[in-house]
């Protein structure tokens, strides 16, 4: 846990925290892969000895989040299980076995004046971390922080206090146990919302604001922050059926992009079906689709093939639903399907079906989205899947970030000169 500076007020804590941070980041420049490794696999076997410690909090926070009437998708969200602790702990063995990106030097040439020049990969600094239900995250931030060489300041939802404590305390363990100091990772104690402005507007201590929860949390932190955010503000993801697809890879993509998981920014929202392949998997999906009880929600075309299914709205195409409801279109070709994605999608991750190499080349380089796939699920949209170990977050940003946010996302460049003596004439 953080330390538990002698103050109740806000303002005053939070400083306290942000100078702790900057100082510590200093020395984490300096800390060796070997170190950081060790801490990572210590707060690993500190998690593995701790599991019945994590559910136990956890059951309390779900206790406490179902009797205020938290909607089942941040329950999802919030929930931890053997799976998922045993997910936590082979997420921080692959972000280990990593390559450390901190000091690698990239594009080392020789100038005509004899000097040598390249780019240096270094830490941010300190980063800043607000997000709410998922306690995994406050491993995974703090894993992808460490191993980049950034101090954090890791804000938790109150929902999740508990699940967040219990496991602060086998990430500050690790990090003694490694002999890194115990402030490289720093969970803000205080439920106090005012704790987010005050995190979100200390230049001089923190360098990027990483937010993860819902929409209006996003939106309140890319408005008042007062240093950069890497942000996504949410996940309206769409899968594209050409009639050019395969059958069989249209059915399954379509069906797990969807029912996988339903309480994820990766989840599909909108399924766009061409025209002339319509009448032929519409009905198949829609009774794949009633298995999962998932409520369908289509357009006039749609619904001349599906009757029995609600009309959808406006506002329907833009909806990130994070639940059992899909909505679905009927479009004439590749360039009405681009054309949707574009005014209503969320730049976040967009998908392809089909047996067309042009039109598929035309998908991939014409929809602007952080994630652009060619036969494959949208739930693949993710650091773990993507060979990242973990990821902070997927960005919808073009600068600095974007996509799943990895160990590089949270490091910059610097540039070196190699000389030898020389002088500018």
């Amino acid at each position: 846990m953080s330390p538990q500076f002698a103050t109740t007020d806000v303002a005053s804590y939070m400083q306290q925290l942000g100078r702790e941070a900057r100082r510590t980041s200093s020395q984490l420049r300096r800390a060796t892969s070997a170190a950081k490794n060790a801490a990572l696999a210590a707060m690993a076997a500190r998690l593995a000895a701790s599991r019945e410690a994590l559910l136990t909090a956890n059951e309390s926070d779900l206790e406490r989040a179902r009797a205020s009437g938290l909607d089942a998708a941040l329950l999802d969200r919030l929930a931890l299980s053997e799976a998922r602790i045993e997910a936590m702990i082979e997420g921080l063995h692959q972000v280990a076995a990593l390559p450390d990106p901190v000091g690698a030097i990239d594009d080392l040439r020789t100038r005509p004046s004899g000097i040598q020049v390249g780019q240096m990969r270094v830490p941010l600094g300190v980063i800043g971390i607000i997000y709410e239900s998922r306690p995994n995250v406050t491993l995974e931030a703090a894993s992808l922080c460490l191993k980049s060489g950034n101090a954090c300041i890791l804000r938790g939802g109150s929902e999740a206090r508990e699940s967040n404590a219990a496991i602060a305390e086998c990430i500050v363990a690790g990090l003694a146990d490694a002999g890194l100091p115990e402030s490289a990772v720093q969970v803000v104690a205080m439920t106090d919302r005012a704790a987010v402005g005050e995190l979100i507007a200390m230049p001089e201590y923190v360098d990027v604001i990483i937010p993860r929860g819902g929409k209006s949390l996003i939106e309140r932190v890319a408005r008042d922050a007062k240093v950069p955010v890497i942000k996504h503000l949410d996940g309206v993801c769409h899968v594209y059926i050409d009639a050019s697809a395969d059958r069989d890879k249209a059915l399954a993509i379509a069906v797990n992009a969807k029912t996988q998981r339903y309480g994820t920014c990766n989840t599909l929202e909108t399924l766009l079906i061409d025209a002339p392949v319509a009448g032929e998997l519409l009905p198949e999906l829609a009774a794949a689709y009633a298995e999962h009880r998932v409520e369908l929600r289509g357009c006039e075309r749609t619904r001349e093939l599906l009757p029995g299914i609600k009309a959808a709205e406006e506002a329907d195409w833009s909806a990130e639903y994070l639940a059992p409801v899909l909505a679905i279109r009927v479009v004439d070709g590749i360039d009405a399907a681009i054309a949707h994605i574009e005014r209503y999608g969320s730049h976040h991750t967009d998908a392809i079906v089909s047996e067309s190499y042009t039109l598929s080349r035309r998908f991939l380089a014409e929809v602007d989205s952080s994630s652009v796939m060619v036969n494959a699920s949208t739930r693949f949209a993710d650091g773990f899947e993507y060979g990242l170990g973990a990821e902070i977050g997927i960005s919808t940003n073009k600068l600095h970030a974007r996509g799943p946010v990895g160990l590089e996302g949270l490091t910059t460049r610097k540039y070196i000169v190699l000389g030898d003596g020389q002088i500018r004439e």
